[in-house]
């Protein structure tokens, strides 16, 4: 059976180019920018109350903008309403769109002097680290900082993960009926050809690692014949999960979802043990030029206390003293959920490109407008 090149392989020949990436993205800083902020330090947590914070900011214009990744314009609707349910006086400007767009955005506007965003959430682990090195980057650290698993943290506080996403499989109870699929072998049983919605691989790196994760360990014979499926490919992560709760699809595949989600629910997220799934800690950072900075140091404190952390929608916080619904590990402690192992894929570009190149020629194309619109040079400005 053939086979990808082993991660070793591909991590080994593919850091060259990442290297020569990030040594080409380095430039863009000043060496003593750069001197300066190698030898800079975020100081000790946040002591200021969320109250204390919230004052400031309104004193410093009471404004705040954020660029999300995700799949919706309205997709963080519900942490727009919950922020100004509890700051109701700060003007926040949230705009959502792909991560990988997001983040050229923002080094577009970092090359032309018109930065719009206060505050950067994405799922481009890898440009966290090369802001950092440019000196991009405000080094702070909120209240509850040192509660945060390590993994989700820079120790000089330039980036900290606000929440933990899990991206899997799922089905429909009432479309499967007892025949539920188990796991990502079942997918490519003969039975579900045609009732199976997938977001594409390679348009979006954390299902592209869900996917690659499948290949390596199921062999390439398993995506060929997972091919065969007639699966209904879309772009946005969204997309599956969509099509299963509207009785579309029978079943979804690289999408987030919830363990703890009642018995009513229209789908069912699987995290099958044994076999792989893919989770990350969403990153978030404090642009150094932003111009509302005190109200982006409130919007993290508020996103890392105790009370949001436990609202999680799927359970999973990134602290280590927040305690997970009955049922539910750390998801760091789900070692088939390869959470060490998503940055280090980020991290290398000249895979990536190569596993999205592979997936093409198994899937087709990528086709179809980009779910949340085309936003321009300067949403939110």
């Amino acid at each position: 059976m053939s086979s990808f090149p082993s991660r070793r392989r591909v991590l080994a020949t593919g850091a060259g180019a990442a290297l020569g990436i990030g040594a080409l993205g380095a430039q863009a800083a000043s060496a003593s920018d750069a001197s300066v902020t190698s030898r800079g330090s975020a100081g000790p947590e946040e002591t200021r109350t969320l109250d204390e914070l919230y004052r400031a900011a309104l004193a410093e214009g009471g404004k705040l903008v954020i660029y999300a990744g995700g799949d919706t314009p309205t997709q963080q609707d519900g942490t727009k309403a919950a922020f100004k349910a509890r700051f109701p006086d700060i003007d926040l400007t949230l705009i959502v769109d792909y991560s990988k767009y997001h983040d050229v955005r923002v080094d577009n506007q970092f090359a032309t002097g018109t930065l719009v965003p206060d505050v950067v959430q994405l799922q481009t682990l890898q440009d966290f680290t090369r802001w950092k090195e440019q000196g991009r980057l405000l080094r702070y650290r909120p209240a509850g900082f040192s509660e945060v698993y390590d993994a989700f943290k820079d120790p000089q506080g330039a980036w900290v993960a606000i929440g933990a996403i899990a991206f899997s499989f799922m089905y429909g109870p009432a479309a499967v009926g007892s025949d539920a699929p188990r796991t990502p072998l079942d997918l490519v049983d003969p039975k579900w050809k045609g009732r199976i919605a997938s977001s594409y691989p390679h348009d979006d790196d954390a299902v592209l690692y869900l996917y690659s994760l499948y290949a390596q360990k199921y062999g390439w014979d398993w995506v060929a014949k997972l091919a065969a499926q007639d699966v209904r490919f879309a772009r946005g992560s969204n997309s599956p999960g969509q099509a299963v709760a509207a009785g579309q699809k029978a079943i979804g595949v690289g999408g987030s979802g919830s363990l703890t989600a009642p018995a009513s629910s229209p789908t069912r997220f699987v995290v099958p043990e044994g076999h792989p799934f893919m989770a990350w800690g969403q990153r978030a950072a404090i642009l150094k030029q932003a111009k509302n900075p005190t109200a982006a140091k409130l919007y993290l404190n508020w996103q890392l206390s105790t009370g949001q952390q436990q609202a999680s929608y799927n359970g999973w916080s990134v602290r280590t003293d927040v305690t997970p619904p009955a049922g539910l590990k750390p998801i760091w402690e789900y070692p088939n959920g390869n959470v060490d192992g998503f940055p280090r894929f980020m991290a290398d570009r000249a895979a990536v490109e190569r596993w999205k190149q592979t997936f093409a020629l198994y899937f087709g194309e990528v086709k179809g407008d980009p779910t949340p619109g085309w936003l321009g040079l300067h949403p939110g400005a």
